[in-house]
């Protein structure tokens, strides 16, 4: 409207200069019939729900100010194009603008010719078409400015990418526009009997150049229906259905497109901008107006995915071409959708059975498999991020379980179980079920190694708490291994190290244990060492070394250890925890145990020829307790050597109770009653330490050097020493504390009561001619002794009350605690 404003303005102010005359009601009718006639002879396009059409409006206004007052041409262009638009039945605002745009278009031609000053009609034929050139010029050129972004607008694209859309097409066509104009101009100089011509030439020129725009715009619709289907070969589908959407709402100029998938009830909109509702099916639009189907069905329509729908604000009829382009497009993406479904059920099974290849069917953690790959990968970059390191978790008679409730009750305590750890593990750790009982968890990026102890034991405790099953409460007991990443070696080291450390723990009877290598039994050599035995025994290979045990107040030798040690030819000294295991498996027991027997056995006979007559203690493997034969044999060794049977120490360990009892009682009684003493080896470091004497006559226990080690800085090993201390006098067993290596210890444990000990702070394992000499040597003067005494001998000392019990009259018969 402010258009035409402008126009009827320009057209008052140029009225002044217009003569008075009878012919300008025909003159004016004239050109509203030729304005009229310009915009029906037009070139339709649609843009979603909208046409647009581009006419010869321009062509006939240009004439009208050639042959008449500019004011009339304004005035007659307002009138043509309102016609025109009564007689289309166009809504109020395309009519209005239409009207606007017509109008200021003829208004600026107007004031062009005002700018140019010349005299109109201009005076010769080249001074007339010149100023005609420019006035058509500034028409096209405005006509252009005016419509292209009310289309742009209405396509959602960007006004300078419509601008060239077509550009070289509009541009000829605006020449021969002109030229038609012109020839015109020139005929009606000329003979105005040619003028029947311009009829027909303009509508051949409007055909060729609307059949040249029809053909630009099929040509492209199908590069970009091209391009869509090329676009559509993804395997994703959501890529798919994105790309469908926004290309199809530009390929057929829709207000909203929408696909209906059958397979999952999904329905996903859009437009040219993108996605706008990806959901359920039956969820309703906001876009009401025309729709146009198409099921998405093969070539051979045996096959229906769904359906494409566009959605058009106003009525749409779409051409042949159109109705065409959208049935491939349809099938292209029906194939499109088809692919990525069959791509996403292959992915979907491929990721099953690569879960159920990396993953425990029962539990739902990762396997061995899983875990060795993900291990692999971690210790390749260790040194990256943190220390890693691995808890190996075994379960403690379990068997009993599936023996008991069935295997059925047996899997819902390893679901159970597995829950557990997964909910103490860190969110960096892999949880992992090796199989059976075992399972495993790979601590990543650890700050230090110690910390693994600490997430190990959080993850014990979180199977203290009883399982509910069935509506019992189970108690199962684990018991666990720790090994940090090693230096060489790969995952495979790092299980097998953890392994080793477990199984330490259930010998040990700990509930954790961390690999040592001093301890590792499992190693590579083990295999050759076992083939190495039967020479090393035929040529007495074994050595045996002794550690005095001492009393802790006078520093004198009560007694020797005996521990065997293999002088191989090729490896050097070779410590038992590497070849004891070995002996036990290779039926060599009898043989080694007889030849070491024998060694401490001669090297008691020489220290008493020397004059100390000091008893030699020699370790028992829990096998040799399982032979009958045993007592037999130790009791010939004793003969053989002369030497009295209370001369001769045998060490017990806790393992022996894990055998059959009844013949391990039987052949520690004989021996008992034969006089050899009896000593029960690392007391308290097993489940079993109260009820094993309960059953086993000994006279003597050994506190484990892990109590001594740590008495001084941890209260519960401090408790435990005094325990064992108040259990050895109730009993009236001699007490023997190992590894004592400092004063502050010694003296530590004298006063808590204990009377003897054995440790570096004395002496380390030696030969038994450097025992005796040491003992011949003696310490401060005193010949048998390895330590200054505690106190100044004739000195009056402050007994303790531990000390006072202790020096008590001890029973003549040996107490025992009921079986």
């Amino acid at each position: 409207m402010l258009a035409t404003v402008v126009a009827v303005t320009a057209a008052i102010a140029t009225t002044r200069n217009v003569p008075d005359s009878a012919g300008h009601v025909s003159t004016i009718s004239a050109l509203v019939l030729m304005i009229a006639l310009g915009a029906i002879v037009k070139t339709r396009l649609r843009i979603r729900s909208t046409t647009f059409s581009f006419a010869w409006v321009e062509t006939a206004i240009v004439l009208g100010l050639a042959l008449a007052p500019p004011p009339w041409v304004i005035l007659s262009t307002g009138l043509g194009i309102a016609c025109v638009s009564l007689v289309n039945r166009l809504t109020a605002i395309k009519a209005a603008f239409a009207i606007a745009k017509h109008t200021l278009v003829a208004g600026g031609a107007t004031l062009v010719i005002m700018l140019l000053g010349q005299r109109w009609p201009p005076d010769g034929l080249w001074n007339h078409l010149i100023v005609l050139g420019t006035v058509y010029l500034v028409a096209a050129v405005l006509d252009d400015v005016l419509a292209i972004p009310v289309i742009a607008l209405a396509s959602g694209t960007r006004i300078v990418r419509q601008f060239r859309t077509h550009f070289d097409l509009r541009l000829a066509g605006f020449a021969v526009r002109f030229v038609v104009a012109a020839l015109t101009l020139i005929i009606i100089q000329a003979d105005q009997r040619l003028l029947l011509a311009v009829p027909p030439l303009v509508l051949s020129l409007h055909l060729a150049y609307s059949a040249r725009i029809r053909g630009r715009t099929e040509q492209q619709a199908w590069q970009r229906l091209a391009r869509t289907t090329d676009a559509l070969n993804v395997v994703d589908l959501d890529n798919v259905l994105t790309t469908a959407v926004t290309q199809a709402a530009e390929l057929f100029s829709a207000d909203e497109v929408e696909i209906e998938l059958r397979d999952g009830g999904r329905t996903v909109r859009g437009g040219t901008g993108g996605i706008t509702f990806d959901g359920p099916t039956g969820t309703p639009t906001d876009v009401d107006g025309t729709i146009v189907p198409a099921p998405l069905e093969g070539h051979d329509r045996t096959v229906d995915v769904g359906m494409l729908r566009l959605r058009f604000r106003g009525p749409v009829q779409l051409s042949e071409r159109e109705q065409y382009t959208l049935r491939t497009f349809a099938s292209a993406l029906c194939t499109a959708v088809r692919n990525a479904q069959a791509y996403a059920e292959l992915a979907r099974v491929a990721d099953e059975h690569a879960y159920a290849a990396s993953h425990d069917a029962l539990t739902g953690l990762a396997n061995r498999r899983h875990l060795l790959d993900e291990g692999t990968e971690q210790l390749s970059t260790r040194h990256a991020d943190g220390v890693t390191a691995l808890v190996l978790i075994d379960l403690n008679h379990f068997k009993e379980v599936n023996d008991t409730l069935g295997h059925a009750a047996g899997d819902q305590v390893l679901v159970q179980v597995a829950d557990r750890l997964r909910g103490a593990a860190q969110p960096s750790d892999l949880v992992a079920r090796l199989g059976g009982d075992e399972f495993a968890v790979l601590m990543r990026g650890l700050p230090a190694p110690a910390v693994a102890a600490h997430r190990a034991e959080t993850l014990l405790a979180a199977l203290h708490e009883p399982f509910e099953l069935d509506g019992m409460r189970i108690s199962v007991e684990a018991s666990g291994g720790i090994s940090g990443a090693p230096s060489n070696g790969g995952m495979a080291e790092l299980l097998r190290r953890a392994d080793v450390a477990m199984y330490q723990a259930k010998r040990a009877g700990q509930r954790i244990s961390t690999y040592a290598p001093t301890r590792d039994t499992a190693d590579l050599g083990r295999l050759t060492l076992g083939g190495d035995l039967p020479r090393a025994v035929a040529d007495h290979e074994f050595v045996v070394n002794f550690q005095p045990i001492v009393d802790l107040g006078t520093g004198e030798v009560t007694s020797a250890e005996a521990l065997a040690r293999w002088h191989h030819p090729t490896h050097g000294l070779i410590d038992p925890l590497r070849f004891l295991e070995a002996v036990e498996r290779s039926g060599l027991l009898p043989a080694f145990a007889e030849a070491i027997l024998d060694q401490a056995l001669i090297a008691a006979v020489s220290w008493r020829d020397a004059g100390f007559d000091v008893p030699v203690a020699v370790n028992v493997s829990p096998r040799s307790l399982l032979d009958a034969r045993f007592p037999g044999s130790v009791l010939a060794r004793l003969r053989a050597h002369d030497l009295p049977p209370d001369r001769l120490v045998l060490e017990l360990t806790e393992t022996l109770t894990l055998s059959q009892l009844d013949v391990v009682d039987r052949v520690l009684s004989r021996l008992r009653d034969e006089g050899v003493r009896l000593a029960l080896d690392d007391f308290g470091t097993g489940y079993s330490s109260l009820s094993l004497l309960s059953r086993i006559p000994v006279h003597e226990l050994k506190i484990d050097r892990s109590f001594v080690t740590t008495m001084e800085s941890s209260a519960e090993a401090a408790a435990v020493i005094r325990s064992t201390l108040d259990l050895g006098r109730s009993l009236d067993l001699d007490v023997v504390a190992e590894g004592v290596e400092s004063e502050p210890q010694r003296r530590a444990l004298w006063e808590l009561g204990c009377v003897a000990g054995q440790g570096h702070l004395f002496a380390r394992p030696m030969p038994s001619g450097t025992l005796l000499a040491a003992m011949q040597r003696g310490s401060g003067g005193r010949p048998g002794a390895l330590a200054a005494p505690l106190h100044d001998t004739g000195a009056v000392i402050r007994l303790s009350q531990n000390r006072r019990q202790a020096g008590r009259s001890r029973p003549d018969r040996l107490p025992h605690l009921p079986a």
